[in-house]
């Protein structure tokens, strides 16, 4: 899966990713590189981070499964989201224009929040070794009584991406 991520709308979200981001703005785009490299490397998916450039924009490799574009002089990151989102890439952003266009693209729309809460209890999951049946048993949905109710096809879809995230 192809993610499309609004750089520094997610790094101005995450607790950890913010204090980088006091030190310099270079420093909290590498924490979010080198955080999103290591969900490549364990989920197999790729990662395209847009932060708002200056200038002449540009494009690199900041990492395994992980480039980095910079917007250019005239435009803006969320623009740049905005023309990149396609239909079966997910798009992570708060910003409600970003959201909207990548709708209209019939991308799948996840929230910078929704992301790192993911991602965070990904890792979670990851570094706990003992995994008991317990454990198991409580993660699993309670059978409803009545109709069950069934999510959306966006919201199942965009369940869909966030566990990807979890391999």
């Amino acid at each position: 899966m192809h993610w499309l991520v609004d750089g520094y709308n997610v790094i101005r979200r995450g607790p950890e990713l913010a204090a980088r981001e006091r030190e310099s703005l270079e420093a909290g785009r590498q924490a979010l590189c080198r955080l999103l490299s290591n969900v490549a490397q364990v989920s197999g998916d790729r990662f395209t981070v847009v932060f708002d450039g200056n200038q002449r924009g540009g494009r690199s490799s900041v990492g395994p499964g992980v480039h980095a574009v910079f917007s250019r002089a005239r435009e803006t990151a969320d623009q740049v989201l905005a023309r990149m989102a396609t239909a079966g890439a997910a798009v992570v952003s708060n910003d409600r224009e970003v959201r909207q266009a990548a709708a209209r693209a019939r991308a799948i729309v996840i929230t910078a929040d929704e992301f790192l809460a993911r991602l965070e209890r990904a890792g979670r999951e990851r570094d706990s070794a003992a995994d008991d049946k317990d454990d198991e048993e409580a993660d699993r949905p309670r059978s409803k009584k009545g109709n069950p109710h069934r999510l959306s096809k966006k919201d199942r879809l965009a369940a869909r991406a966030l566990g990807r995230l979890a391999r």
